[in-house]
């Protein structure tokens, strides 16, 4: 575990072994990858490729939709994004689409979207929507019966922290989404409301059975775990395991193995202090909170994570991916058990703010901000 000392006392060298045990930073070529980049974004936030396709799905925080069949580059346009609350942190989110549905038709797929939606009084929330993709064979798609069927609660005033980032049970059976604390700190400790949560819900949105406060009803009912910051990755590893990326505050950024029923302490611990300075009580043995599988200080920034699974690069198969925004590299973590450890990162050039597999292994990477890179990145 990585203790809060101040960066100024120690030279960068020192500071870049602190982060896990033998990283190391190269660039593409010292690594053995080819980086191409293939288009260019307005702010993107998320991707994905529609299931048994090479078509990527990418969200652009202001509130479009652009898809992109990777094999030509052909770009094309997505109507039926829904209104979003466009500001800060907020906008259009993350996209999912159901493994299961791979042998349909690409004119008619379940997509799931989530965005930030504004409410009364200056207040606003993260939202998840579920509706239908139809492509016309020549063209461009549409998203059609767009419904929002979970709402964090309760909607909150600012524009950061809104996390939501969505996963399926290997068995899609359950979706979990990430509530972020909305940087209200303290409501991430109180199971009243889904604040600062994973949620554990059924693929229509309501409450799953036997979540571990479902006997409490209401909001709590569709807790899975609590006391995280700002979540920014999900995935499952092989084994069936959630784990999760989420960023601290200065200094503490964190990589969790998810249980039912954690509390993992953010607030009331952290390994990073607040900004302005002020002392937040590291984790101890003791303190009954779950505890960070590794914490990163100076912070990576995580943007985006996946666990690897394909064989273009074989040797990363059942690790653990991370778009490094502060980092301006692709974090690389070895999973052992419960353990993890930074492995080597990954120069790509600029702050990156998602990473996807696509269908044949090799890795699809954002860039953040208003120029952003689409880099397509394969093994030489």
């Amino acid at each position: 575990m990585i203790s809060k000392t101040s960066p100024a006392l120690f030279p960068a060298a020192i500071l870049l072994a602190s982060c896990g045990a033998n990283a190391n930073v190269d660039t593409p070529a010292e690594s053995g990858l080819e980086v191409a980049e293939v288009a260019r974004y307005e702010r993107p936030w998320a991707a994905a490729f529609v299931p048994g396709t090479e078509v990527l799905v990418v969200a652009l925080k202001a509130g479009e939709l652009r898809g992109i069949d990777t094999p030509t580059g052909r770009q094309f346009a997505i109507t039926g994004a829904p209104q979003v609350d466009f500001g800060g942190q907020g906008g259009l989110g993350d996209i999912a689409f159901l493994a299961s549905e791979a042998a349909e038709s690409l004119g008619s797929r379940t997509i799931y979207l989530s965005w930030a939606e504004a409410g009364d009084n200056d207040t606003r929330g993260a939202v998840v929507g579920r509706g239908t993709l139809t492509c016309a064979e020549a063209g461009d798609c549409a998203i059609a019966g767009l419904e929002v069927i979970w709402r964090q609660t309760p909607k909150v005033t600012g524009r950061g922290h809104y996390s939501h980032r969505i996963r399926f049970s290997p068995d899609e059976r359950y979706m979990f989404v990430a509530s972020g604390d909305r940087q209200k700190m303290q409501p991430a400790q109180d199971t009243g409301n889904t604040i600062g949560s994973i949620v554990r819900l059924n693929l229509d949105g309501t409450a799953a059975a036997g979540n571990p406060l479902a006997g409490q009803g209401g909001a709590s009912a569709e807790i899975w775990s609590w006391g995280h910051r700002n979540i920014l990755g999900m995935d499952w590893d092989a084994q069936g395991r959630l784990w999760e990326v989420e960023h601290g505050p200065e200094g503490g950024d964190e990589l969790n193995l998810v249980e039912a029923g954690a509390n993992y302490g953010w607030p009331v611990r952290s390994n990073g202090d607040h900004y302005d300075g002020e002392n937040i009580p590291d984790h101890s043995p003791d303190d009954g909170f779950a505890k960070p599988a590794i914490d990163w200080t100076p912070v990576i920034a995580p943007g985006d994570m996946i666990v690897y699974r394909g064989d273009m690069f074989g040797a990363w198969k059942g690790q653990a991916l991370i778009a490094g925004l502060a980092a301006e590299a692709l974090v690389r973590v070895s999973i052992d058990g419960a353990t993890a450890t930074e492995a080597a990162r990954y120069k790509l050039g600029g702050r990156l703010r998602t990473v996807d597999e696509g269908p044949d292994g090799a890795l699809w990477v954002l860039e953040d901000g208003p120029d952003a890179r689409l880099l397509k990145v394969t093994a030489k």
